[in-house]
């Protein structure tokens, strides 16, 4: 049986490890891919066209990260990543050095490409194929016909004309991504005002947005919003894939009885 002395020992070892933790003391272990086989990559496309704020950073982004493990996870050095070939911004993460006190945050692995919308639009639509390796090991992930410019495409009637009491078909493009849930409609006074949230029934990757009788007529931005399934056609060297493309753009109506 372990003595009252050695009992507190632990204990206070405990509290001290305890204490440690409360200052947010995070060390980041230096890693190399092989190390982070175990964990899933998580993937995001995000492709939004903004009335607003065109040029945003990140408006049009790929975005790879690795889920969190049992201990921070800092890349270490001699990591490269491509898609379909061309280089990605990669970050090994850890902790960051911000030089101000509080509690520490570790931020995962990550590698982001921003990509031209014109040029994505352009060229033919084909697999995005992400490429990781070190010395150690190396990732693959291809997500099917995921590089493409997406859309909502309108069917039917005047592509800048909403009448109010009347139901208006948009349907998400290209036809081979699968739309999740339902899509998400709202108008917002171009003149300034708060924005309306309008009923949307989602039928395959067709959206079915309803403008209200009482709308008043005027112009408005119309804002559509919506989330695509990634199909994953390969994913070696990790644990697991999963991720979404995710859609926004911005388009200028007149509301009209």
């Amino acid at each position: 049986m372990a003595s009252l002395s050695s009992l507190r020992f632990v204990v206070g070892a405990l509290g001290a490890l305890g204490l440690l933790a409360g200052c947010g003391r995070t060390v980041a272990q230096p890693v190399t891919l092989a190390d982070l086989k175990e964990r899933t990559l998580q993937f995001t496309l995000t492709d939004v066209d903004s009335a607003e704020r065109e040029a945003t950073a990140g408006s049009h982004r790929l975005t790879l990260l690795f889920s969190a493990g049992a201990t921070c996870a800092q890349l270490a050095e001699g990591v490269t990543a491509t898609l379909n070939g061309q280089p990605m911004k990669l970050e090994r993460g850890g902790v960051p050095d911000t030089g101000v006190g509080g509690r520490d945050v570790c931020e995962p692995p990550r590698a982001t490409f921003d990509f031209d919308p014109k040029q994505w639009n352009d060229e033919p639509t084909e697999d995005l194929r992400v490429i990781l390796q070190d010395e150690t090991h190396s990732v693959l992930l291809v997500v099917r016909e995921a590089k493409a410019k997406r859309r909502f495409f309108r069917n039917g009637g005047d592509a800048g004309t909403l009448r109010r009491g009347q139901t208006h078909l948009y349907v998400w493009l290209p036809e081979t991504d699968t739309v999740e849930g339902s899509a998400q409609a709202s108008l917002l006074p171009a003149n300034g005002g708060a924005a309306a949230t309008l009923d949307v029934t989602q039928e395959a990757n067709t959206s079915q947005v309803f403008v209200p009788s009482g709308t008043l007529e005027g112009k408005y931005i119309l804002r559509l919003s919506g989330t695509a399934a990634g199909e994953v056609l390969t994913c070696e060297g990790v644990a697991g894939c999963q991720g979404a493309l995710f859609h926004s753009e911005d388009v200028a109506v007149s509301v009209t009885p």
